[in-house]
């Protein structure tokens, strides 16, 4: 049992929660809480790290020592020191970052993906990843200067989806708009300049929903790339959706079309 914050293995879990150069470096992420471990295939599954406490009450039911090498326990103090939560539920996985390629994402038959330009908010982006799915989302495409993914505040809330969602980060997304339309795919951008709602388009077949950065809407080379604009029609004096609201809205309606 490691009891000490000055243990190489705690550093070490320290510098990964709060550094995507370690993250990326070391090729892995974190996943804590109960469900994601739970739901984590366990060939990605490097390290399982958890409290005294929860050792002690879930260990038989859960088969922790099953893990063997990859188990190590922390008092319950030192386990609150490397936790990015306030309340922590006694359990965290060190993960093996998940590789895609584009093709892998494009190559699907009338696949359903989601481009993301400049988003920001590891909120959003962690619900886009668990809407998506929930919507028959098959990936999801990011800029390169989008938050990142592994961020514990968007692992958090995929809850889980971050695990199924196949995702890829790209330098040029105008590049990869037009490489969807080489594949049959079409792209739709939800902007302020829609001229119809995105209510009456068809997303039954090769789709790709593109959403830009929460507080400047897609930069315009990006929504250049797109064949068409969409807007999502709203009351009030409101003049825009949440990033995740808005891609939420499209998905589902995408998911609708395509259950009839």
């Amino acid at each position: 049992m490691i009891t000490s914050t000055g243990n190489a293995k705690v550093k070490q879990l320290i510098q990964l929660q709060k550094k995507r150069k370690a993250r990326d470096e070391a090729k892995v992420f974190l996943a804590e809480g109960l469900r994601m471990a739970l739901e984590a295939p366990r060939e990605q599954v490097l390290d399982v790290y958890v409290s005294e406490s929860f050792y002690n009450k879930r260990n038989k039911e859960l088969k922790l020592d099953a893990w063997g090498g990859k188990l190590c326990v922390f008092t319950d103090s030192v386990f609150a020191h490397v936790s990015d939560t306030k309340t922590p539920q006694g359990i965290l996985t060190v993960m093996r970052q998940m590789e895609y390629k584009l093709e892998d994402i494009l190559g699907r038959e009338k696949p359903l993906l989601v481009i993301l330009d400049n988003l920001q908010d590891p909120g959003n982006l962690g619900t886009i990843l668990r809407a998506g799915e929930a919507a028959g989302v098959t990936g999801v495409i990011l800029s390169r200067d989008c938050v990142d993914i592994y961020n514990p505040k968007v692992i958090r809330s995929t809850m889980g989806s971050i695990y199924r969602m196949p995702f890829l980060y790209v330098d040029e997304l105008p590049q990869v708009v037009s490489a969807m339309k080489e594949s049959g795919i079409q792209s739709f951008a939800a902007h302020l300049d829609g001229k119809r709602s995105y209510d009456q388009e068809s997303y039954t077949g090769g789709t790709a929903f593109l959403i830009g950065n929460e507080g400047n809407g897609l930069r315009a080379d990006v929504a250049k790339a797109a064949d068409t604009y969409v807007r999502i029609p709203m009351c009030g004096q409101v003049e825009s959706l949440n990033a995740a609201v808005a891609a939420s809205v499209l998905m589902f309606e995408a998911a609708r079309q395509r259950r009839e």
